[in-house]
């Protein structure tokens, strides 16, 4: 299947279609749209490219398991929080941030069904205006901010200049945060 052909699908229905028939290639498409969130998150707590990709593949096997057995609603954010879990996790069992981990422990102790609406209708917002961006812009943002690259990096891969990239970043993240407060100015 190719996941273009589906790109009018939302998460929800494919969700659906995979618990309707258990063929995986349904969350194949599903977790394809979310491999980017992914690697960002397992970036902010591992700090580690390397480590990251690979945090992401054990993320994937584990929702492919753990959604055998749960029926999941809010995919986004519970996936997010799946990520979240098993870097924390991979962290403690490195001996570090444990007074995070305690932290989300406690947060953990069953997030309501108001939390997991408003982090993905938060999630839903930033991609959105991600989408937005110029092309320059949205991919210094990809690249710094979710993939975690420095300036130098980006310049190398991008081939802009090192003052071409901080503008672009710049003016990406104030862009990004005018986009989404006028996606909330709106009336739904």
């Amino acid at each position: 299947m190719n996941s273009n052909t589906y790109h009018h699908i939302n998460d929800s229905e494919l969700l659906q279609r995979f618990y309707d028939d258990h063929n995986n290639e349904w969350l194949g498409i599903l977790l394809q749209r979310y491999t980017l969130l992914l690697l960002g998150v397992c970036m902010k707590y591992l700090k580690d490219e390397e480590h990251a990709r690979d945090a992401v593949q054990q993320v994937f096997e584990k929702v492919i398991i753990e959604l055998q057995k749960y029926k999941v609603e809010y995919f986004k954010s519970w996936l997010y929080m799946i990520a979240k879990n098993h870097c924390l996790m991979q962290l403690r069992n490195k001996g570090r941030y444990v007074s995070e981990l305690n932290e989300n422990i406690v947060e953990k102790e069953m997030p309501d069904k108001n939390t997991f609406i408003q982090k993905d209708q938060q999630l839903d917002d930033i991609a959105a205006a991600l989408q937005q961006l110029n092309k320059e812009q949205q991919q210094c943002v990809t690249l710094f901010y979710l993939q975690k690259k420095s300036y130098h990096e980006i310049v190398s891969i991008t081939g802009y200049t090192l003052m071409q990239v901080k503008s672009h970043l710049q003016n990406g993240k104030r862009n990004l945060k005018i986009l989404v407060e006028q996606m909330h100015k709106k009336p739904k």
